[in-house]
């Protein structure tokens, strides 16, 4: 804001004018309208030609569709196959981000102890996992019986064992939940990690003193603390994980990608197919996203003086803000 001096002494403010943001603004509304054109105002010649008689003259015009296959989208978008994949996709990520989290803290635990029999297979299990690909993991879980046909639990080198099952039980879900799980956890592991060693070590040096275990002074005082450290990159692992089980299409997994794939395969409208399940990842994308939001906006009280505002408040702001443009608008004129 810039004041001005009236000739009755009195300050008139009068508000600074942001030319580069207006510019900026501006290349994003024209930005906007482009890809705005090009997605629903666009059309290609469909080849065919429509003909029509008028006053003894024949007039025939090129048919136009088009350019992206909407009306492909409509009639695949809430079909059993795709609903299917969405489904499976759920399950996915729910069971490997739960195997993902649970055996990450486990590792996190073992990497922070002093004991070097903890500390160093954890180091290596981090290591493993995060340096190999997770699409090479899916294909090694699923033809994990070319290596091993049967599976047994028993004691090493002898001949006693307790369970047998061969290795025909990995099916294509299961090599996908251990793939996903597995890897999971390797980068949970350092999130925990991350998160643990972040809060204070006062804090664990009062709650010895206090008489607690290891134990109870981790559960009651150093996770909480932790938890808000923990929370951010966790969503962001739980939207990622929702992608990558697409990955599982190339193990036979009819999952969203899969499904979408099975069916254009056989249709060949690829291009509304791959519409589809994109703008299904999209809507469950943004429900995690929201409620990512609401997650760490939770585990953020105490430790920031304004709480963020929600999308709600943020347009209540924002259409505030117009009213007020526009009543300035109003009374300059």
């Amino acid at each position: 804001m810039a004041m001005s001096t009236q000739e009755g002494g009195e300050l008139e403010v009068v508000p600074v004018r942001h030319v580069g943001q207006w510019i900026g603004a501006f290349v994003v509304v024209v930005a906007i309208a482009m890809v705005v054109r090009t997605l629903f105002f666009s059309y290609i010649p469909t080849g065919l030609s429509t003909c029509v008689t008028t006053a003894g003259k024949q007039v025939c015009r090129e048919q136009m569709k088009s350019r992206f296959p909407w009306q492909d989208v409509r009639d695949w978008f809430f079909s059993s196959e795709i609903l299917h994949g969405v489904l499976l996709t759920l399950e996915l990520t729910v069971i490997a981000m739960v195997i993902g989290i649970v055996l990450g803290v486990c590792v996190a635990i073992m990497r922070l102890s002093s004991n070097r029999l903890l500390s160093g297979p954890a180091w290596v299990y981090t290591w493993f996992f995060r340096g190999t690909p997770v699409y090479v993991q899916l294909f090694f879980w699923f033809n994990v019986g070319l290596l091993y046909p049967r599976f047994s639990l028993g004691l090493p080198f002898l001949p006693i064992s307790f369970l047998s099952e061969p290795a025909t039980i990995i099916s294509g879900i299961y090599a996908a939940i251990l793939g996903l799980g597995l890897n999971e956890a390797a980068y949970m592991a350092e999130i925990a990690r991350a998160g643990i060693i972040s809060v204070d070590e006062g804090q664990v040096e009062a709650a010895t003193s206090l008489g607690m275990t290891k134990g109870q002074t981790l559960r009651l005082v150093v996770l909480p603390q932790a938890m808000r450290v923990i929370i951010p990159p966790t969503g962001n692992e739980v939207i990622s994980m929702l992608k990558t089980t697409s990955l599982a299409a190339s193990i036979s997994v009819l999952e969203l990608f899969g499904a979408a794939q099975n069916i254009y395969a056989g249709n060949y409208k690829i291009i509304g197919l791959i519409i589809t399940a994109s703008l299904w990842y999209l809507l469950m994308t943004t429900v995690l996203s929201i409620g990512q939001f609401y997650v760490e906006r939770h585990f953020a009280r105490g430790a920031l003086r304004t709480q963020p505002k929600t999308p709600i408040q943020r347009l209540r702001q924002d259409f505030k803000t117009v009213r007020g443009y526009l009543g300035h608008a109003e009374v300059a004129s």
